[in-house]
C-alpha cells in the first residue's frame, strides 16, 4: 500500500491542509517530501526501490531525507521565526 503513488499524494495533500490550519513550516516540509516521493513513484524513478526486499523502508528513508531538505530550504527561504522582545534604549519623548 505504501508503494503506491496515490497514498503519498494523499499524505502530501493532508499535510498541506494541516499546514494551512497550523502554519509552522514543519508540516510543509513533510508535505513537500511526500509529494516528491509520489512524483518519483509516478515518473518511475523509485520503482527499482519498491521492487527490492526493503522497498518500503527505503521509501521511508527517502521521504525523511527529502522532508529534511525541504524543511532546511524553507527555513533558509523564510528565516527563523522571530519571537524576541524588542527593547528600546531611548524614549521618543526625551
Amino acid at each position: 500500500m505504501f508503494a503506491t503513488w496515490w497514498v503519498w499524494a494523499l499524505a502530501a495533500v493532508v499535510l498541506g491542509i494541516l499546514e494551512v490550519v497550523a502554519p509552522t513550516y514543519i508540516l510543509l516540509g513533510f508535505a513537500i517530501g511526500a509529494g516528491l516521493v509520489s512524483l518519483g513513484l509516478i515518473v518511475g524513478l523509485l520503482d527499482g526501490l519498491v521492487a527490492t526486499t526493503y522497498g518500503i523502508a527505503w521509501l521511508g528513508i527517502i521521504f525523511a531525507l527529502l522532508s529534511l531538505v525541504a524543511w532546511l530550504a524553507l527555513r533558509a527561504l523564510f528565516g527563523k521565526q522571530g519571537g524576541g522582545v524588542t527593547t528600546f534604549d531611548k524614549d521618543v519623548n526625551d
